[in-house]
């Protein structure tokens, strides 16, 4: 399938196709012509990428995982233990923004917020 083909069967636009070959997250066969052309599971590549963005990973976090998904003998579980990973992070990142809404609120009653 050409990139038109892709972009429409994935609701994105050809230039964010191209930006995720540029990344290095799918890739194309080139034609003689210079035309890009995909195989049809490209397009469950670029939904989970979608997916997966939307869900809070980087593309930089997307990159590195994607080739072990794919290799997986069981994809659901692999994918599984990453978005539990992912879950983990963000409650530890919630827990130390609390921690620091806290001191800051604690700052703010004293007469001289900087002092230690």
């Amino acid at each position: 399938m050409r990139i038109g083909e892709l972009a429409q069967a994935c609701a994105v636009s050809r230039d964010t196709l191209r930006f995720y070959e540029q990344r290095g997250l799918i890739a194309a066969q080139r034609s003689a012509n210079g035309y890009r052309h995909y195989p049809a599971q490209m397009v469950q590549l670029v939904l989970y990428i979608k997916t997966a963005q939307r869900l809070g990973f980087s593309l930089g976090e997307i990159g590195a995982s994607v080739a072990g998904l794919w290799q997986a003998s069981d994809p659901d579980s692999a994918v599984t233990q990453l978005l539990q990973d992912k879950l983990t992070l963000i409650e530890t990142r919630m827990a130390e923004l609390g921690a620091l809404r806290e001191e800051l609120q604690q700052r703010l009653s004293q007469s001289c917020p900087l002092k230690p």
